[in-house]
């Protein structure tokens, strides 16, 4: 594996994406969205596990620059970021890695606020072949219906932000709108495939969601 910075250009200014390339030539690419932390050694690592499984991780900093060191920050800075200037950034990197690298078709996953922001690209903007969102919030349903990218949304049904009732909300829409989603719950709590968090990381469902969202890129990329 090797890595290497994407710089690029977005409406509210230039930013980059942390790309970790396999050891051969691929053409199967997931974009990896980070947490309210920011683009921090968590998720470098999770673009460079990918790149071990063959696809070009591509992990657009959304933040532009700014890493997190507190909860509290990490509120504030996700307060800040607006859900356009997020979605650009997206593009952005999706434009700029597709011209770079020669790609065609990606995948999209994020975590907490990634997989808000994952969910919300493959619902808004065209591109993508499949999503994996974890433990996102969902989008109004005037948006959400407009989901046509196959995908797999994952959470714990420990979690109290993105709770049950949430996820029983979502099954709801994607059966009213026949929307192309497949919800998978894990008995574990919010942020459970973190493994730099002790407190909420739990191994046995991580690895299960890992083989289960790596199998499921293979098979749509």
């Amino acid at each position: 594996m090797r890595t290497e910075t994407l710089s690029f250009d977005t409406a509210g200014g230039q930013t980059s994406a942390f790309v970790a390339l396999p050891e051969e030539a691929g053409s199967k690419a997931v974009v990896v969205i980070h947490e309210w932390w920011g683009l921090n050694e968590h998720i470098r690592d999770i673009a460079g596990r990918y790149a071990s499984e063959g696809f070009i991780a591509i992990a657009p900093d959304l933040y532009r620059g700014k890493i997190a060191t507190s909860a509290e920050e990490a509120g504030r800075m996700m307060q800040d970021l607006r859900i356009e200037d997020g979605l650009d950034t997206i593009r952005n990197s999706v434009d700029a890695a597709r011209e770079k690298y020669k790609l065609s078709h990606f995948g999209i996953t994020g975590f907490c606020m990634g997989g808000t922001f994952a969910l919300l690209a493959a619902c808004e903007l065209e591109g993508f072949s499949a999503a994996a969102p974890f433990y996102g919030d969902m989008p109004d349903d005037e948006i959400l219906r407009k989901l046509r990218t196959p995908t797999i949304f994952v959470s714990g049904i420990k979690d109290a932000w993105i709770n049950p009732e949430k996820v029983a909300a979502l099954e709801d829409a994607a059966e009213k709108y026949e929307l192309p989603i497949h919800t998978v719950k894990y008995e574990a709590d919010h942020a459970f495939f973190n493994d730099t968090r002790p407190e909420v990381y739990d191994e046995t469902a991580a690895r299960d969601a890992w083989a289960l969202v790596v199998g499921f890129f293979n098979d749509k990329l």
